[in-house]
């Protein structure tokens, strides 16, 4: 059984429909789950992302993700999403891939909003698990196949059950990838190494599984991770991935050094919530203002000193 969108290829030489329903991961490295920045009067600072956008191409950067969670895209209107999209397509030019966010708890809702999206430019969708409404596992079976079915690019799959009060688990997350071929990788935000283990125990090859958390990044990369959608790296993205180019060469004791450099602003980033703490940083560093849309709220003061206090600590 095949999960990828034929209709799309078969215009094509067979060639093209093998490499399409065969296709495999290319959100490798270090991804940065973008923030969107705003002026003090709610508006999008493009000025400001112009600026983080060529930061992070310049230091390290493999792949962007936008409009995920971290771009506070439940914020966001359609009119803007589509702005950010087309802004960050043109910026980027080809010179990394991007992954966008494309999920919902409505799946004949996501599966529409595949078809009628413009997704030029753009090489990947990134899908979360539905939230709320709590699915049986064969429920997220069948929620992902459909959006798979529907999908003109290759799927990631996002479990994060801490926002969406469900974990898709690791035999169902093998099922997709096994049964839809443009499925091609997972998000895993879980928290639990053991089920990262069996994720990358049981998976099909050309399947990968990227980290969905910042703090578990160094060990799951040390279990078989092909990288990291980092919220970190919106600030940090020389460090970071320097921390993951090390490990790819099984540098694992000058990686670990970086990695624990980061441990306690790690928890500082969400103590108060994501991406609250990333963009008090961001301030700090003179790219961004400190501005979110409600129902998010900037992080506290002494969060912020806290966070400063760091940096200096570590010359950043």
């Amino acid at each position: 059984m095949f999960c990828a969108r034929l209709s799309l290829s078969l215009q094509s030489n067979s060639g093209t429909l093998t490499a399409f329903l065969m296709a495999a991961n290319i959100f490798k490295g270090l991804g940065i789950a973008l923030v969107t920045p705003f002026h003090a009067d709610g508006s999008i600072d493009f000025d400001a992302l112009d600026r983080l956008l060529d930061y992070q191409l310049d230091n390290g950067t493999d792949f962007f993700c936008i409009l995920a969670t971290t771009g506070e895209t439940p914020c966001l209107t359609t009119e803007e999403k589509h702005l950010i999209k087309q802004f960050v397509v043109k910026k980027v030019a080809g010179r990394v891939p991007i992954l966008m966010g494309c999920g919902g708890n409505n799946t004949a809702a996501v599966v529409e909003e595949l078809k009628q999206t413009d997704w030029q430019g753009v090489d990947g969708v990134l899908s979360v698990c539905p939230y709320y409404n709590k699915p049986s596992q064969e429920g997220l079976y069948q929620h992902f196949r459909a959006i798979a079915q529907a999908s003109p690019l290759p799927v990631v799959l996002y479990n994060v059950p801490g926002r969406t009060g469900i974990n898709l688990r690791a035999e169902t997350t093998v099922r997709l990838a096994n049964d839809c071929q443009n499925i091609v990788a997972i998000k895993e935000a879980s928290g639990s190494l053991e089920q990262v283990d069996e994720i990358i125990k049981m998976k099909p090859e050309r399947f990968d599984v990227i980290s969905g958390d910042d703090a578990l990044t160094f060990p799951m990369i040390a279990s078989g991770a092909a990288g990291v959608i980092s919220v970190i790296g919106n600030a940090l993205p020389k460090e970071f991935s320097r921390m993951i180019r090390l490990e790819f060469r099984g540098e694992y004791e000058p990686a670990r050094k970086i990695h624990h450099r980061f441990t306690e602003l790690y928890k500082l980033l969400f103590v108060d919530g994501n991406p609250a703490g990333v963009k008090a940083l961001l301030h700090e560093m003179g790219f961004i203002e400190n501005e979110l849309r409600l129902p998010l709220v900037p992080t506290r003061v002494s969060t912020v000193q806290k966070m400063s206090e760091i940096m200096k600590e570590m010359k950043l």
